[in-house]
């Protein structure tokens, strides 16, 4: 398929496997037995189950009355944000631990930002009773200590990271450094679709549950299974490969990808890798990445900590390089008030990430004949202090957001 992973692992000339000698043992297994293990009958049947009687499987696509009269346009939510532990996170986790136990593996190691990916893979764990090493930076267990507490209430151990700039890159990097003195019992569930091949494919895989049940709703709701347009927040990007995955050959159906702009694209604190990105290798695989001259990662900035990853999965680079996916960019101000309107009018308050996601509808053309998808990714309860402080900041509370 033309949009969709090599037999080398490549996207276009974006992806690959660029693995130092100690750590290539760890991926050429996974890449060896991936494939025949989730495309198994046993494996399928026993993850349908878990995603349908756990997870909470399928999630509602829920027609926003509200967004749709705004617009102009008929706007449907998908609720991932009602999946088991509140984001996309678990489908993805779910999966990999599973895999993990049929390659024999006992313990998991995971990296995580916004702490959804971590809690994720904590709360997979529990259920199949592996072991859970999550590693966090400090930025972000300071600014996600909710998220913490129930990793740590789950059984798993977090490791805190203090290099760098103490964010998802940092937490990635000592990840994988441990992997690599843990290889014989040790699986590493990476939360997004970066790293080296098979991940980005394993990832996307595990995540097209979204699109493939976006089809079989819509065709219910409207006869039609195909959306006009479906737009989704994109850091390293799983909930938008998922959201996309089942689209990406129907040309008839747009796709928007919105990255973090954080203080504006040009400020010099944004995690906009499509606008300011170059290609290079990171996390083991080349793709864009916001780097110098000389190769060296600039830090990224988002209010969002789901977001602010120097770069984009090798997927989304080759979809942005020939056009088939436009990625957006959207302030924290902008992120901010549009999570905060939908709470306001329909009563559901949105991660920040997703709620970037929601911003770009002001960003793009609507007609009455649009039927839109928004992935709304996760839930908004581990944001509540950015929120809040949002709130008393810019006094919404006064604010006529009806207007």
């Amino acid at each position: 398929m033309k949009y969709h992973v090599d037999e080398r692992g490549y996207y276009g000339p974006f992806g690959g496997a660029y693995l130092p000698e100690m750590l290539f043992p760890n991926v050429e297994t996974l890449r060896e037995h991936y494939l025949r293990i989730i495309e198994s009958a046993s494996f399928q049947q026993e993850l349908r189950y878990y995603l349908s009687q756990y997870v909470g499987r399928p999630t509602p696509l829920y027609r926003s009355a509200w967004l749709s009269e705004k617009y102009g346009a008929s706007i449907y939510l998908k609720r991932e944000d009602l999946c088991h532990t509140g984001s996309h996170k678990i489908n993805n986790a779910l999966g990999q631990v599973l895999l993990a136990k049929a390659l024999g593996k006992t313990n998991i190691i995971a990296e995580t930002g916004a702490g959804q990916h971590g809690v994720a893979t904590a709360t997979a764990c529990a259920l199949l009773g592996m072991k859970c090493t999550v590693f966090m930076g400090k930025t972000d267990v300071l600014r996600q200590h909710p998220n913490v507490e129930r990793m740590l209430f789950l059984g798993a151990k977090v490791e805190t990271v203090s290099s760098g700039s103490q964010t998802l890159k940092d937490a990635t990097n000592e990840a994988l450094r441990y992997w690599i003195d843990h290889a014989d019992d040790t699986h590493y569930v990476i939360g997004s679709v970066v790293g080296p091949h098979p991940y980005p494919d394993l990832v996307a895989r595990l995540q097209a549950v979204i699109s493939k049940e976006i089809i079989t709703q819509l065709a219910d709701i409207n006869g039609d299974p195909l959306p006009t347009k479906v737009l989704a927040c994109v850091g390293g990007g799983s909930n938008a490969a998922g959201a996309f995955f089942h689209f990406l050959e129907e040309e008839t159906v747009q796709l928007f990808g919105v990255e973090a702009a954080g203080k504006g694209i040009h400020s010099g604190e944004s995690a906009a890798t499509t606008q300011l990105g170059s290609i290079g290798v990171l996390h083991a695989c080349k793709t864009l990445v916001m780097q110098t001259a000389d190769g060296q990662v600039i830090e990224p900035y988002s209010i969002s900590a789901g977001l602010d990853y120097p770069g984009i999965g090798p997927l989304h680079a080759s979809l942005h390089a020939t056009g088939r996916v436009r990625y957006l960019a959207v302030t924290d101000e902008e992120a901010l008030a549009a999570g905060y309107a939908l709470c306001r009018r329909e009563g559901i308050i949105p991660a920040i990430e997703s709620a970037h996601a929601l911003a770009a509808l002001d960003k793009i053309k609507l007609t009455a004949d649009d039927v839109v998808v928004v992935n709304l990714s996760g839930r908004g309860d581990k944001d509540m202090e950015t929120y809040i402080r949002y709130q008393n900041n810019l006094n919404m509370l006064k604010t006529n957001i009806y207007e």
